[in-house]
């Protein structure tokens, strides 16, 4: 049954989303990196698979988990969904909240570089603009040569572009591919890396960190229900702005729980990171192709929830 169109209902949902991944975010850091990242990626995977009663059609099978009409860009899905949830989960863990969200919040940019050398879109100076101003908002955050990097910096870079990658697949593999079949691609791959990495190392939780894990997983998997329903019900360029309250709560649970700030700099540099997004989804939305609503959370399926559901079966995979 079809959910009746409700914009302004619609946003109130994607707004809740986000606020729930960026609580699944918050749950990660919680952690302070006593967990090794890949047990993370695993048990958070396992509880991840409660979004899948909600995401599977009445006519499809749960085979479909793992069919597919093209297994090579199904596997680049398999193992970019692995690499991007591992490398989030360091990005949370290492750096602050708020330079997280804003080094992730470059996927628009990734993506548009990706489009146009694989799948030969013609992207015009706006889009470009857009890109540059990204980039240069992630130089004024990062102040390369006025402060030390870490591996957080590089996780984030990682985390991005796989995602970038897995966005380029989906618009590749078009409307064909079932919703079923692009979740379960991350989905596995995450938990079988990730536990595989993890058989030789692994920390058994105590209670409270059992608590932030289950935290992490779920309230991920609750995010991508609530997006899907927000795609269903309002249209994907009204879905796509609220991604960026996540900085919000960024900002609110460093200072508040992680005893993190934001400096001056840091500061323009995230203006000009959030310019830069809603300049590409205004481009994208113009040109009739829209991003994905969510591009930043630790849970790598959330591209999908409203690429694959959004537009119904016509819509290009964005």
């Amino acid at each position: 049954m079809t959910a009746p169109h409700s914009p302004a209902r619609g946003v109130l949902i994607a707004f809740a989303a986000y606020a729930v991944f960026a609580f699944s975010d918050a749950s990660i850091k919680i952690l302070h990196g006593s967990i090794p990242s890949y047990e993370i990626a695993f048990i958070g995977a396992l509880f991840g698979t409660a979004a899948l009663p909600f995401i599977k059609a009445k006519e499809d099978s749960w085979l479909d988990v793992v069919r597919t009409t093209n297994r090579t860009l199904w596997l680049l899905r398999f193992v970019c969904g692995a690499i991007g949830a591992i490398a989030s989960i360091i990005t949370f863990t290492l750096l602050p909240m708020a330079e997280a969200f804003c080094l992730l919040f470059l996927l628009p940019s990734f993506v548009t570089i990706l489009s146009v050398i694989f799948l030969k879109e013609d992207v015009r100076w706006q889009r470009w603009a857009a890109v540059i101003v990204g980039f240069l908002g992630v130089l004024v955050v990062l102040r390369p040569g006025f402060r030390e990097l870490s591996i957080g910096h590089l996780a984030a870079a990682i985390g991005g572009l796989t995602a970038a990658i897995s966005i380029v697949v989906l618009r590749k593999m078009g409307p064909a591919e079932k919703r079923l079949s692009l979740y379960g691609a991350a989905l596995l791959g995450t938990i079988i890396v990730s536990g595989i990495l993890m058989a030789s190392q692994f920390v058994m939780p105590t209670p409270r960190q059992w608590l932030f894990i289950a935290s992490y997983g779920l309230l991920g998997a609750a995010g991508n229900v609530l997006l899907m329903t927000a795609a269903r019900i309002a249209p994907a360029n009204l879905v796509a702005p609220p991604q960026y309250s996540q900085m919000l709560w960024a900002i609110a649970f460093g200072y508040l729980i992680f005893d993190d700030s934001v400096d001056l700099p840091m500061a323009g540099g995230i203006l000009l990171i959030i310019c830069s997004g809603l300049l590409t989804l205004a481009r994208e939305r113009k040109r009739g192709t829209p991003l994905p609503t969510s591009v930043v959370s630790s849970d790598s399926q959330a591209p999908l929830a409203t690429s694959a559901a959004g537009e119904g079966p016509s819509a290009p995979k964005a």
